[in-house]
């Protein structure tokens, strides 16, 4: 049964403005350079000056005078000195011309001898490639050649075959309708990984330790005693049970150092050595710069999170000229061009209210922290949540959120995340609140300089840190102890 009724219901809404300042608000500086550029191009009422086009009248050469000009030179001069870009497109052609035949847009001017400069970029080389390569030079049949392609295909960027031989029997017989052996495959397998670089092809890391270490040409005591620890006793090295090795395989201690030595050296993931040659370099364009000028704490933002953009004076002087024209193509421009304009404002808004969120952002958390930007301490930060900064700008949390989580600040101590500067407090036997960053600094010291054949146990940490008036539980210690990426104290030891 349907019924009618009316219901009454208060909503809140972001605005199209209020979106676009969000999403302008969590991108970097770098990102935001990408996202004017795209906005340049999708709507033509958006300007951005270029340099020396703004300061004509400061223009040296706008006044130089090479001597007499004829008449003929004069009447040329007046009949251009008037014309600006802008008038050499009338709008009226537009409205007029309706359809363009495709063929009037189309240009074929260019000869079969003329150069072509185009501009050469570089292109690294992947790692399936540079294994194919590789295969490519082996004496092998064009079975075992499809078998290794197939082999190269399901390695993994660390260089090791993580599929199973059987599954990939399977796969070759229904993509590539051929069928394979295991031991065939295991044969052309072996082919793999006596490519370069060594290790390639392991299917664990034992295999993969074990490759390197046989391809090493001086076989000296040292690679042989570590040859026999991988293979017999692999278990107990990865849990660095020294002891039992040294009663098991009746070495002595430096042999069994060196060995360890070599093992070091070993590359885990072989793949890795080629796919940095390859992966692109990322840089960090810092956001803010905090500098110490005599004593005085100094906040600059990057130029670049302010552009200048100005809404383009060939569409203001379209929607004068038709803001009165009652045509029915005229309305219709009319209206193109008065959104183009209302959205190259809201953008323009939305730069400048970016701006100034990120200036009284950076400029609380700075003043909050003004102690550790003036020594670089990290024991002097201060606990800080983003209700704290928050409640200083007059802000949403969410806000704040945005602009810690993508923004980075130069100081003379390194580039920073805003987000590192946020930490949960901790109260000591004393009363006196503390940043929980400060008790990860001071347990990382500890371990740091701890005796490296007897390694600190987390029970241990723990009594340190309280006999620091730190009163926190062994549960805590680890948790803070694996955020840090430290392992626990057993695979932290070395003979």
């Amino acid at each position: 049964m349907l019924n009618q009724r009316l219901q009454q219901k208060l909503l809140q809404k972001l605005s199209p403005q209020q979106i676009l300042l969000m999403k302008l608000l969590q991108i970097p500086t770098i990102a935001l350079e990408q996202r004017i550029k795209q906005e340049i191009e999708e709507n033509p009422a958006l300007d951005m000056p270029e340099d020396g086009l703004d300061n004509k009248d400061d223009d040296d050469f706008g006044d130089v005078d090479d001597g007499p000009l004829g008449d003929d030179d004069d009447a040329e001069t007046d009949e251009f000195k008037d014309k600006s870009p802008e008038d050499e497109f009338d709008f009226n052609d537009y409205l007029d011309e309706g359809d363009i035949p495709d063929y009037r847009l189309t240009v074929n001017n260019q000869s079969p001898d003329e150069e072509q400069r185009d501009i050469p970029f570089a292109a690294g080389t992947s790692f399936q490639e540079f294994l194919t390569a590789q295969l490519g030079l082996r004496d092998v049949t064009e079975k075992q050649y499809q078998i290794g392609l197939t082999i190269i295909g399901n390695l993994d960027d660390a260089g090791y075959l993580q599929r199973d031989i059987t599954a990939m029997t399977d796969d070759m017989a229904f993509s590539q309708n051929m069928q394979v052996t295991r031991e065939e495959i295991l044969e052309v397998l072996k082919v793999i990984q006596d490519l370069d670089p060594p290790g390639v092809g392991a299917r664990n890391l034992q295999e993969c330790l074990l490759l390197q270490l046989r391809r090493k040409e001086d076989h000296h005591p040292d690679i042989e005693t570590a040859i026999l620890i991988l293979e017999r006793y692999f278990d107990e090295f990865t849990r660095k049970h020294y002891e039992k090795i040294l009663k098991k395989t009746r070495i002595t201690e430096p042999s069994l150092k060196g060995a360890i030595q070599e093992i070091l050296k070993l590359n885990p993931k072989p793949g890795d050595s080629i796919s940095e040659t390859t992966r692109q370099n990322q840089y960090v364009i810092p956001d803010f710069s905090v500098r110490n000028i005599d004593g005085e704490l100094e906040l600059t933002v990057n130029s670049r999170n302010a552009p200048e953009l100005r809404i383009s004076r060939t569409y203001l002087d379209m929607m004068e000229t038709y803001a009165g024209n009652k045509h029915s193509k005229g309305k219709e421009a009319m209206m193109f061009v008065k959104q183009k304009i209302d959205s190259a404002k809201w953008f323009i808004d939305a730069i400048k209210q970016r701006q100034n969120t990120l200036y009284v952002t950076m400029k609380a958390i700075m003043d909050y922290q003004e102690d550790y930007f003036r020594t670089g301490d990290e024991t002097t930060l201060r606990p800080m949540i983003l209700k704290d900064i928050a409640e200083k700008v007059n802000l949403d949390i969410s806000t704040i959120s945005r602009v810690a989580n993508s923004k980075y600040v130069e100081t003379p101590f390194g580039t920073f995340l805003l987000k590192t500067f946020f930490s949960e407090s901790m109260q000591k036997e004393s009363g006196e609140e503390v940043s929980t960053r400060e008790i990860k600094k001071i347990l990382s010291d500890f371990i740091n300089a701890e005796e490296k054949g007897k390694p600190l146990t987390d029970e241990q940490l723990t009594e340190i840190l309280k006999d620091k008036g730190y009163n926190i539980a062994r549960r805590t210690v680890a948790k803070y102890r694996e955020q840090l990426n430290i392992p626990v104290a057993r695979l932290r030891k070395e003979l």
